[in-house]
């Protein structure tokens, strides 16, 4: 099999876009980021260029300093792939299961670096939206200009919270410049938020749902993801996505009473020298 690696977000498109296109929901994380980079520049998730690479029947794509994300793919592909890869620095690889195991394997042979279970991740599609019961108190609201400080405050806890890097600025505008953040209002106080990407093949992704620890546990993060994904549908969605941290028990159940059913498990693994 043959890899194509490239740093031309329309290069990688153009080769792998019918591919990942196929099949929107598996794909989202791929779709949406290499949409993002297309719309926002090489250099919108940080100071690095992205790199994107595709083959017959598999794609992957960095944005550094972030690790790789891998498609459904062969092991002898994602093997191919992590020979590919081995001169490059890279710190963790996040796919379906298997793959993230294959490539780890051939990583781990190839450069020494010791494979380790850093995280594991379920995606979830929505199958019909069930309100929450009972509603909690407030509205949402989408999120404008005004509300980008509070953004930017609530998306770096957000990220230091799942341990990621924390986005840059310039993702903050691109969410607000199509209306993709969702603040729920108490009283006129902001106290839940959550984010949707751009619609690509029909599909939309749920991400950053945060509610500050002070608003916890009073059902905000139930009513904005709600509100989020019956948007997405009012606007022509024909598929409303997530992912949960399988070890939060509580996200997990509380996506799977709002209608959200699991698609398939993913790994993420980061690699020690």
């Amino acid at each position: 099999m043959t890899w194509h690696i490239t740093d031309s977000v329309d290069h990688f498109l153009a080769g792998a876009g019918e591919f990942l296109r196929s099949r929107p929901v598996e794909n989202t994380l791929l779709l949406t980021v290499s949409e993002t980079v297309r719309e926002r520049g090489p250099n919108a998730f940080g100071a690095e260029p992205a790199v994107f690479g595709w083959c017959d029947g598999g794609a992957f794509l960095r944005t550094p300093p972030r690790g790789a994300l891998l498609s459904a793919m062969s092991p002898a592909a994602a093997a191919e792939l992590a020979g590919r890869l081995r001169d490059l620095p890279l710190p963790s690889v996040a796919g379906p299961d298997a793959v993230a195991e294959a490539f780890s394997r051939e990583w781990q042979r190839r450069t020494g670096a010791t494979p380790r279970v850093a995280g594991r991740l379920r995606l979830f599609r929505l199958a019909a939206l069930v309100p929450p019961t009972p509603p909690a108190p407030g509205r949402a609201r989408v999120a404008v200009p005004r509300d980008r400080a509070l953004l930017l405050d609530w998306m770096n806890a957000f990220y230091q919270e799942i341990g990621e890097p924390g986005p840059t600025d310039d993702i903050v505008d691109d969410r607000l410049s199509y209306g993709g953040l969702r603040l729920w209002e108490v009283d006129g106080e902001p106290v839940s938020m959550a984010g949707a990407s751009r619609r690509e093949a029909g599909m939309v992704r749920v991400a950053a749902v945060y509610t500050p620890p002070e608003h916890r546990a009073r059902g905000y993060a139930g009513a904005v993801t709600a509100a989020v994904s019956q948007a997405a549908l009012d606007e022509g969605a024909a598929d409303v996505v997530l992912f949960t941290d399988l070890a939060n028990p509580t996200s997990n159940a509380l996506y799977q009473r709002i209608g959200y059913t699991p698609i398939e498990d993913r790994t993420l693994v980061e690699f020690a020298s």
